[in-house]
């Protein structure tokens, strides 16, 4: 799977030439890794943790064969899961939500251990798939049973719309949140009678075999649930060309290419690909909160989040209350690592991460801005850490303006009013996560109407949309495509059949009468449904 934006770092492939006496962790890890759908003898792909460098383990190194395997193994299973009850595959859903929780400190280590980041941000993950195993288990049995539709004929005609699985969906998720990307979208999809195929990142496969190895204990059949591991440009096109339905989470310009590839398949998709979030701080904001929240979205999972925030418009009334309240706020962040609760950052997941962080903060430096706080690397502390940074004096003419970061850096906009801050904060093609901060309900509503985002928080920076699962969560744009959360997120994985059974008369002509005859009666008829319809 082509990885969240920007790719990071590609490992080497081969059997790592690494060794050290064993450990409980390394075991464990090397029994997540055989849980992967590979055929014997694959070459291995070394997984490192990103705070410190250390070795966790190998995995398989798929190649398309074993995609094509998989998928076939798949094809067979779902067959059968899509006979079982719905209720009884929304029990096998809330019981995995239920497992998440008990069992949370092994995953929480897991987490922390692949991806660096820190342990609030990893327990989000577990929050994140309990809320969708919950809501699913919840609504989804009534959303996929067959449901009475109006008919051509009021009384004669009996119509009804039956949701049919896809058969095979594929996920391909990203390294930021390998748990929660990893199997929240695939739960929907389960829960609708079909297989999945997830393909998680090479730098973090071990959430989503975890995950495997979970569902199964709470009652999925086998190769319902199947994970191929591997480099994600030797395997994206072999995953489509093979699958019923594609849901990716990553970088537009991955996206594009294989939506183009899904497209020559006529293989429907979803997906949500980048952004380049801005924040609204009005000039009513309470900025006792306002200050908290903002350094929240914005440095959540050091910045590697799609919906954080990179642009913040602060009006210029509050400017020089709100600037050093932010400033002072991020410079007391803690930055570090640890498998405990005491930092608020962690490093950036690869080394190429950080050189895509240091290059937008070195282009704008070299091009007028002002570093405010943070601004360097911080080798000292791993390989891969970045201080949090706040920048002012940014405009359009620097990477960092218009591009995404996907790392600990901001910068902040000076604007004179609402309409400034709409038409700067629109000024990009991205459109998923914009945040509006007021003490005026009614302003904060007109103000998210007019942004050009697919999800709008108000006195809030991303937990707010994110978490009401009963509404779509999508973007808009160069953002992506459909949404995952609500109704949509699970009727996306059917097909949907309309039946329809005629009774007495039939929706011909008759025979005996003419054309025009026939067209008249017809017209009537229409007019005096069209009338009654009108009075509903």
């Amino acid at each position: 799977m082509p990885p969240l934006h920007p790719v990071p770092d590609g490992p080497t492939a081969g059997h790592s030439e690494r060794s050290g006496p064993p450990n409980p962790q390394a075991r464990r890890m090397a029994g997540l890794a055989a849980l992967a759908t590979v055929a014997g003898g694959r070459d291995r792909i070394p997984v490192d943790c990103p705070a410190d460098g250390r070795h966790l383990g190998d995995i398989p190194r798929a190649t398309p064969d074993d995609v094509a395997s998989a998928v076939r193994q798949a094809r067979t299973a779902q067959r059968g899961w899509a006979r079982v009850p719905v209720r009884q595959r929304a029990q096998v859903v809330r019981r995995f939500g239920r497992l998440v929780l008990d069992r949370q400190s092994e995953i929480l280590d897991i987490i922390q251990l692949e991806s660096g980041k820190t342990r609030t941000d990893a327990f989000e993950e577990i929050l994140d798939v309990a809320q969708v195993c919950r809501y699913y288990a919840t609504v989804g049995p009534d959303l996929l049973r067959v449901h009475r539709r109006r008919g051509a004929v009021p009384g004669l005609t009996v119509t009804h719309e039956v949701p049919h699985p896809k058969g095979v969906v594929a996920v391909l998720s990203p390294w930021n949140y390998p748990l929660s990307l990893g199997v929240t979208d695939a739960l929907p999809a389960l829960l609708a009678g079909n297989a999945v195929l997830a393909k998680p990142d090479q730098l973090t496969p071990y959430s989503c075999l975890w995950a495997k190895d979970l569902l199964t204990e709470a009652g999925l059949p086998d190769d319902v649930f199947t994970v191929v591991t591997g480099i994600g440009a030797e395997l994206g096109e072999t995953v489509i060309d093979h699958t019923d339905f594609l849901m990716f989470t990553g970088s537009t310009r991955v996206g594009r290419t294989l939506a183009a590839r899904a497209a020559e398949r006529l293989t429907d998709f979803s997906m949500e690909l980048g952004g380049k979030n801005a924040l609204l701080v009005c000039e009513d904001a309470d900025l006792n909160k306002a200050v908290p929240g903002a350094v929240r979205s914005c440095f959540a999972n050091s910045g590697q989040l799609c919906i954080s925030m990179e642009r913040l418009y602060v009006h210029e009334q509050v400017w020089d209350a709100f600037v050093p309240g932010f400033v002072d706020a991020v410079n007391a962040l803690r930055l570090g690592h640890a498998l405990d609760w005491s930092h608020d950052l962690g490093p950036l997941v690869s080394s190429r991460q950080l050189e895509t962080v240091r290059r937008h903060v070195d282009d704008a430096t070299a091009h007028g801005a002002t570093v405010l706080a943070g601004g360097r690397a911080r080798p000292d502390l791993g390989p891969t850490f970045y201080e949090p940074t706040v920048l002012t004096d940014v405009d359009e003419t620097m990477r960092v303006c218009v591009e995404e970061t996907f790392g600990p850096v901001v910068s902040l906009y000076r604007v004179g009013s609402d309409d400034e801050a709409v038409a700067r904060a629109n000024d990009t093609g991205y459109g998923l996560g914009a945040s509006v901060w007021t003490r005026d309900p009614g302003r904060g509503r007109r103000l998210a109407h007019r942004l050009r985002s697919g999800n709008v928080n108000i006195n809030e920076g991303y937990a707010a949309a994110w978490g009401s699962t009963d509404a779509p969560m999508g973007g808009w744009g160069a953002s992506g495509q459909g949404s995952r959360h609500g109704r949509h997120g699970l009727l996306k994985y059917t097909d949907a059949q309309t039946v329809a059974r005629q009774r007495g008369q039939s929706l011909g002509k008759p025979a005996g009468v003419g054309g025009e005859r026939y067209a008249r009666a017809m017209t009537v008829a229409m007019r005096v449904l069209d009338r009654l319809a009108g009075k509903g």
